[in-house]
């Protein structure tokens, strides 16, 4: 492997480094948007059962927000259940918005990288033909060696590119798709929440 890097050239540790960015972008939203963390099934249950005992406190509102980001979103609808129906989906709305971010994270990096790497691959094959080139200007075509080393640079480089690309934007459009299957997810919750403290739906358990 160490010989494959040599051959490649330095090109070949910018493509290296960021392979390791992207894997480890790609482990940490593994872990964040599971939906668990996300948006837990059973959280507007919980909080119907508090409504419908009226045991609804501050403490409650504040585990709530720090639960998840479909618990923030709900504690904002919460929050202004007393003021109207347009008032807690505008703060439900707000809260959302302010959610997006945080599931968007480092995705537009993995974005970049898998841009850039096919670049830095090509930008490796350029500088190795220009190897190739130069060393035969100099040296004639006698020494198979040098057209062998200038190609070998190329083709090291540009397999590494494609191989850091490929996978990093596979990943992020997979990402992507989760992302929005998640915030459509958690737009119904807050979307049930509204309806029940407005009397328009009611509590799944009552």
């Amino acid at each position: 492997m160490f010989e494959l890097i040599k051959a490649g050239g330095w090109v070949m540790w910018p493509i290296i480094l960021c392979s390791v960015a992207a894997l480890a972008i790609i482990g940490e939203r593994f872990w964040s948007l599971q939906k668990k963390y996300v948006a837990p099934p059973n959280l507007l249950a919980q909080v119907q059962q508090l409504l419908a005992r009226n045991e609804l406190e501050p403490s409650h509102l504040a585990a709530l927000r720090d639960s998840s980001p479909l618990g923030r979103v709900l504690a904002a609808g919460l929050v202004n259940r007393d003021h109207d129906r347009e008032i807690v989906k505008e703060a439900v709305e707000n809260a959302g918005r302010q959610v997006v971010p945080e599931l968007e994270r480092y995705l537009r990096s993995l974005g970049t990288i898998a841009g850039i790497s096919p670049f830095l691959g090509l930008f490796g094959t350029v500088i190795g033909m220009i190897q190739m080139f130069s060393g035969i200007g100099q040296h004639g075509v006698g020494d198979p060696s040098i057209v062998a080393a200038g190609i070998s640079t190329a083709l090291i480089t540009t397999a590494g590119g494609l191989a850091v690309a490929i996978p990093s934007l596979m990943f992020y459009r997979y990402f992507r798709g989760r992302v929005n299957e998640l915030l459509l997810e958690m737009e119904q919750e807050a979307v049930k929440l509204v309806e029940i403290l407005h009397g328009e739906r009611e509590s799944e358990n009552g």
